[in-house]
């Protein structure tokens, strides 16, 4: 028996239970591991509350490390020892579980447990935003909402390291030192500032070529005001709540805007994928542009605390959970 958070009814914190549960022997093309760290992020909360529903009971969670125990039948590439890391396996709030092979990733040396816990969720999110749902190019502009927060960060210094200018909202001072150091060249302060005349002005009335926003419901459609014509807003999470039905001509008013809402698993769908975009980020990693600020370590136990700070706007990072 090992410990593993439970959700048996969708609703707040206090829905997560510690319990006991058994892990079964690994079967095609699983591998049981022993895990390290979890990475913390928003769409556990949304699986927590049923935004994302998952048949009940379940473990939430999408991105841990450990170290490979057992291996199922016609698993190869794996071995019991593998240190290793996965960002899209839901089930990730527990000591030990079974993971499909071609979910995981080997850990290099010098990537430590905690940053490999939520280096893969977040990373490749911030991969596949800056490549694919819009290829940031040197000279660009680019806003990016919540900048001090866990992919807000890799976004900023990405971004900054391909040759953008980046422009960071946050809600604190000490979150606008923070996304500096990350790379930002300008921070503005959302609380106290108009991002959008903010945006204006710092791009002297141009706008930007792509807005990344996970915040959702309290920075739209100010968002598409930030945008010059023909730019492009990337909707990839929903921290202060769901963006509500809009009419697209909306986006025909304000500049003939383009709008994605992407998710990672529509990017890594296939091991190649996965596989080939995890190189790329290590590759930034390896060369110091990109680099992981774990800010908090919660016990596993203790899951309801984090997700009450998470949803609070109380963390700037990383977050993780260890075992």
């Amino acid at each position: 028996m090992v410990k593993a958070i439970r959700v048996h009814e969708f609703g707040g914190p206090d829905v997560m239970r510690f319990e006991d549960i058994d892990v079964p022997s690994p079967g095609p093309g699983e591998v049981h591991l022993r895990q390290r760290a979890i990475g913390l992020n928003f769409i556990d909360t949304y699986q927590r509350t049923g935004l994302y529903p998952n048949p009940l009971p379940f473990t939430p969670g999408n991105e841990a490390s450990g170290e490979v125990l057992r291996v199922g039948p016609g698993v190869d590439g794996f071995k019991p020892g593998d240190r290793v890391a996965y960002g899209t396996a839901i089930g990730a709030y527990a000591e030990e579980r079974l993971v499909p092979a071609d979910k995981l990733v080997h850990l290099p040396d010098f990537v430590s447990d905690e940053v490999g816990a939520v280096m893969m969720l977040k990373g490749l999110t911030a991969e596949y935003l800056l490549r694919g749902s819009f290829k940031v190019e040197p000279g660009h502009l680019v806003l990016v909402h919540a900048a001090a927060g866990g992919v807000g960060l890799i976004l900023c210094s990405w971004a900054k390291a391909i040759g953008a200018t980046v422009i960071g909202t946050v809600g604190t001072p000490e979150k606008a030192e923070l996304a500096r150091q990350h790379g930002a060249d300008h921070t503005i302060l959302y609380r106290e500032e108009d991002f959008v005349a903010r945006v204006k002005d710092i791009t002297a009335g141009q706008g930007c070529h792509v807005v990344y926003d996970g915040v959702g419901k309290a920075t739209f459609p100010a968002s598409l005001d930030c945008l010059r014509p023909r730019g492009t807003f990337v909707s990839f999470g929903s921290a202060s709540g769901q963006i509500e039905a809009f009419n697209i001509l909306l986006l025909a008013q304000k500049g003939s805007l383009f709008a994605t809402r992407p998710t990672l698993g529509n990017y890594a769908g296939t091991q190649d994928e996965l596989l080939a975009m995890t190189e790329r980020l290590l590759a930034v990693m390896r060369a110091g542009t990109v680099r992981f600020d774990v800010r908090a370590r919660v016990a596993l136990k203790d899951a309801a605390a984090a997700h009450r700070a998470l949803e609070g706007r109380e963390t700037v990072g990383a977050s993780v959970l260890l075992v």
